[in-house]
């Protein structure tokens, strides 16, 4: 038997947690990738010496050298189209793309080409292709600056699709999209790259497709992911204050989707509420939600609830406090599903 006393000793002295922002947490990961495997290279634009517009690529071509961190023209078919013929040729590039918004020119090189080869050739041709893309609201900036379009890639077969709340994930995560051999659509939620995390570097908590329990809770179920998780907790705060039990469940994986966390709680709690930045018509939280109503019908006391972005395009950054979810929100959308 382990003799407890001594154990917060050993596990002090064998620790490799450090506290970090998200955003660093990222440029660790990427570090360790390119360390680890000489056929990992970063491509994007003002990702060299600038290290990338939020600065997650600092410090990594002066480490690794340009033709391992590559600053690229202002043109992201070009990007994607290059990066599909680097891993053709045995490479596994990660492509950073600045904003969310400015996908759209690479958008038919990643729905056409990369997110169908594999399966054109009959599996003999793998991508092993990471394509980051910034996303999401909260930091006050201009159109294609603050957009949520996870579902446009979450619906295209053959991609893989994937979104860290925490420092700790973006960590590991960073690092086996990276060793997948499918092509991943990497979504990091700018707003929370300085938000700071512990960060264990010996080994990861979960696969990268996994969804995670972060809150306990008995009354009602609350999912979303990333930058949306740390507002389900702030409004599971306040629901406690009040009187209800709110459990908290980060998606991570956008597609695939783990079922199995959300639909265990659901069947516990019987009432859910799905929260993203998104608008909602055909999104990902509908699809969630429609296939929580078909799974696990009979547990449900109330219907799935779905708070969102509006179905209009994202507004000038003084309005966007309007237009993102926020705790009240949801917490309204608790109070509606506990009316039932």
């Amino acid at each position: 038997m382990t003799d407890v006393t001594e154990a917060p000793t050993q596990a002090a002295a064998a620790s490799t947690v450090s506290t970090m922002p998200l955003g660093k947490a990222l440029t660790a990961g990427l570090r360790r990738a390119l360390a680890e495997n000489d056929r990992v290279l970063l491509m994007g634009e003002d990702i060299g010496p600038l290290g990338g517009v939020f600065r997650i690529t600092e410090g990594l071509q002066a480490e690794f050298g340009p033709q391992r961190v590559i600053d690229t023209p202002l043109a992201e078919s070009g990007i994607i189209g290059t990066a599909i013929g680097l891993a053709m040729g045995g490479f596994r590039p990660v492509c950073e793309i600045q904003f969310d918004g400015f996908v759209y020119p690479g958008f038919d090189q990643i729905t056409s080409q990369l997110a169908k080869i594999t399966n054109r050739h009959e599996g003999a041709l793998r991508m092993p292709v990471v394509i980051r893309i910034p996303y999401g609201g909260h930091i006050g900036a201009i159109e294609h600056h603050q957009e949520s379009p996870e579902t446009y890639f979450t619906h295209t077969p053959g991609l893989r699709v994937v979104s860290p709340s925490t420092a700790n994930d973006a960590y590991w995560m960073i690092q086996e999209a990276i060793a997948s051999t499918d092509p991943v659509i990497f979504l990091e939620p700018k707003s929370k790259y300085w938000q700071k995390g512990e960060v264990d570097t010996s080994a990861p908590a979960l696969p990268l497709h996994a969804s995670r329990v972060v809150r306990r809770g008995t009354d009602v179920t609350l999912v979303g992911h990333g930058a949306m998780v740390t507002t389900l907790l702030q409004a599971a705060a306040l629901a406690e204050s009040e009187g209800t039990s709110c459990e908290v469940v980060d998606l991570r994986s956008l597609s695939p989707v783990d079922y199995g966390p959300i639909l265990d709680s659901v069947r516990r709690t019987g009432r859910m509420v799905y929260a993203q930045e998104s608008p909602q018509f055909t999104s990902l939280g509908s699809e969630i939600a429609a296939t929580v109503m078909e799974r696990a019908f009979y547990a449900l006391e109330a219907p799935v609830l779905r708070v969102s972005g509006f179905d209009a395009p994202f507004p000038p950054a003084k309005l966007e406090g309007l237009y993102l979810p926020d705790p009240d929100r949801i917490l309204e959308a608790v109070d509606r599903t506990m009316a039932y």
